[in-house]
């Protein structure tokens, strides 16, 4: 699979369930979410339909946690090494590529790569 266009905004696409909105993440669904820092280094993150993430920081350490959708951002709750106080929230993309800021406050370089990457 190739990088997928995002368009994603505020657009759902219709659900084949009952015709309930799906998820304006779906495009990432079954692909791998690749944030680039300053330094080159990468974060990786795999988002599921059910609600759930797993995670590799840039030094590649594993967390996972929950997700979900609050207007027009994406908010990830960390339960997994340990549970995080707080939700870290981002808007959600509107292109291939989109520039976002870490929980570190970083500026970042994020985008959607097909398929599930480990590296």
């Amino acid at each position: 699979m190739k990088a997928m266009s995002l368009a994603l905004g505020l657009a759902f696409a219709a659900s084949p369930v009952l015709g309930a909105p799906a998820s304006p993440l779906a495009p990432a669904f079954g692909n791998t979410v690749v944030s680039t820092y300053p330094d080159g280094r990468t974060a990786l993150l795999w988002l599921r339909p059910d609600g759930s993430y797993a995670a590799k920081g840039r030094r590649r350490t594993p967390s996972s946690g929950t997700w979900s959708v609050k207007a027009d951002k994406v908010c990830l709750k960390q339960l997994k090494p340990m549970r995080a106080p707080f939700s870290y929230c981002t808007p959600l993309p509107d292109g291939e590529t989109w520039k976002a800021k870490a929980v570190t406050g970083e500026p970042i370089t994020v985008r959607i790569v097909g398929g599930i990457r480990s590296n």
